[in-house]
């Protein structure tokens, strides 16, 4: 007689797989320790002149040799037993930092983690100004930069096919000299700096290198990651560009790698679309993109620190095909800011009161 013996191997497996995870859970429950960083002494923002209070709960009493803190996996300290920490936020940058505590414990590591935000203390202030001059302005030049050198206009235009480099006689508009960038390139802001001219692309990950004087083209080069090209100005050390976020990073002139990056906040605020850029005094004045509004911005932190309305100056533009605010040069000879929009009829030349 033969005797037939079945196997159910569906159930042979699930039987094999509840017992291993059956196990772990046992292990995992056996080792599982509640050691969490203590919220309820935590805020949810803080300004950059405070100090964060880092310490843990520990309901079970579970014996702590030593916790480590770290804010965006960098470590910021570290305290013996169930100390106490804090963390000092002078010179932190603004935006997101998430906080988190490694606990040891009898040859445990035990982790939980949170997140603040670090955000500007500053009171934007209302800065006020006056019209000194108005200009005629090209209503063909959609402006992505605008900068003085040696007392001659350089501005940078966009859009696919348009695109430009232009020297120009800020009195009469008259355009000097221009060179047109490639069909396949949108362009964007421009500067000055070591007697080269420097221009970004929008979404081509490419910027260009000119000589001011001819225009020749001495250099192509790749932005430092994948970003949008969008504002370019410099100090007397390094380049700055925006890429449309609330971002503006510091860049090296020579090798266009990033040394540095701010965050730009007013007050609890992030402030995105950040756009055309001009180093005046010390500060970073920056358009905001779709708005009539030049921010005043502390390079060291991102603060807004005052902001110009060009509600003014948009409504004496005449041009009804004019698109957005944008372009900002300044004229050290003068000691004025040169005002400008996308397709503007005019160019207004204005001083700051103090």
């Amino acid at each position: 007689m033969y005797i037939g013996i079945i196997i159910y191997p569906t159930m042979k497996k699930y039987n094999l797989l509840a017992v291993i995870l059956l196990g772990a859970a046992i292990v995992s429950c056996e080792n599982e320790k509640k050691i969490n960083i203590n919220v309820s002494e935590l805020k949810d923002r803080y300004t950059n002149e405070e100090t964060v209070p880092l310490s843990v709960t520990n309901p079970e009493k579970e014996t702590i040799d030593s916790i480590a803190f770290f804010a965006n996996d960098k470590r910021i300290g570290g305290v013996t037993g169930e100390g106490k920490f804090d963390f000092n936020l002078k010179g932190q940058k603004f935006g997101y930092y998430e906080l988190k505590s490694v606990a040891y414990s009898q040859g445990d590591v035990v982790k939980d983690s949170t997140r603040i935000e670090v955000v500007s203390g500053v009171k934007t202030q209302l800065v006020n100004y006056e019209i000194v001059n108005t200009y005629p302005h090209d209503t063909n030049a959609y402006t992505q930069g605008l900068e003085f050198y040696r007392d001659t206009l350089f501005e940078g235009t966009g859009q696919y096919a348009k695109s430009s480099l232009r020297k120009t006689n800020y009195k009469t508009g008259e355009v000097y000299k221009r060179i047109d960038l490639e069909g396949r390139y949108f362009g964007e802001g421009v500067t000055v700096f070591n007697d080269k001219v420097y221009q970004l692309t929008w979404k081509e990950n490419t910027g260009f290198i000119y000589n001011p004087d001819t225009f020749k083209k001495e250099k192509d080069f790749t932005y430092f990651k994948q970003v949008q090209g969008w504002g370019l100005t410099h100090d007397d050390k390094y380049l700055y560009m925006s890429d449309g976020s609330e971002k503006i990073y510091k860049l090296d002139p020579v090798t266009l790698k990033e040394v540095d990056y701010i965050n730009i906040y007013t007050g609890a605020t992030k402030v995105k679309s950040v756009n055309e850029l001009e180093w005046i005094d010390g500060k970073i004045y920056a358009n905001v993109y779709q708005e009539n509004a030049i921010a005043i911005i502390d390079p060291a932190t991102g603060a807004v620190e005052g902001v110009l309305n060009m509600t003014e100056l948009d409504k004496a533009v005449t041009n009804p095909d004019k698109d957005v605010l944008n372009g900002i040069a300044y004229n050290p000879r003068t000691g004025t800011i040169f005002v400008t929009g996308k397709n503007w009829d005019k160019m207004f030349e204005i001083r700051i009161k103090k």
